[in-house]
């Protein structure tokens, strides 16, 4: 795939250290390429659910910026992007020390981008896929910086 914006990584990078929730929850944008993003967040007890891995809740936030990152990374200077519909489907539980969601492009068009976004709960052991996301990411003018006229 290629970038409409030549500096899309330093766009994407930009768009993720303004999200607040990935902030909270610890997440790092690991990888961009035009078209793919790698975020991983570290497991830790006030991130999980009762029985002791990642709450579903942490996964979807998760492999959802990342389908929107990897969205922003074909958009021209200027955009932004907001979800607008995702469907989840957890394999299994994110048991492990870390989640890894890959998000890519499936197509990209002038405003719709759908993505496939895939989460992976790193073990001693390996990988283990836990959740499979498509999504749809809708392209808007990314707002004015604060104090433009």
């Amino acid at each position: 795939m290629v970038a409409r914006n030549p500096r899309y990584g330093d766009v994407v990078r930009s768009s993720f250290a303004r999200q607040g929730l990935m902030a909270h929850l610890g997440a790092e944008l690991t990888q961009v390429e035009p078209g793919s993003v790698e975020v991983r967040v570290r497991s830790r007890p006030e991130l999980t659910q009762q029985h002791g891995f990642l709450h579903a809740g942490v996964t979807t936030s998760v492999v959802d910026s990342a389908c929107g990152c990897a969205a922003l990374s074909l958009m021209p200077a200027g955009s932004e992007v907001v979800s607008v519909e995702f469907k989840i489907n957890l394999l299994a539980p994110a048991r492990g020390h870390e989640l890894v969601a890959r998000g890519r492009v499936l197509r990209a068009g002038r405003t719709i981008t759908v993505c496939q976004g895939d989460a992976y709960a790193l073990t001693d052991e390996g990988e283990v896929h836990c959740a499979t996301m498509t999504a749809t990411m809708f392209r808007v003018e990314a707002p004015e910086p604060d104090g433009a006229a």
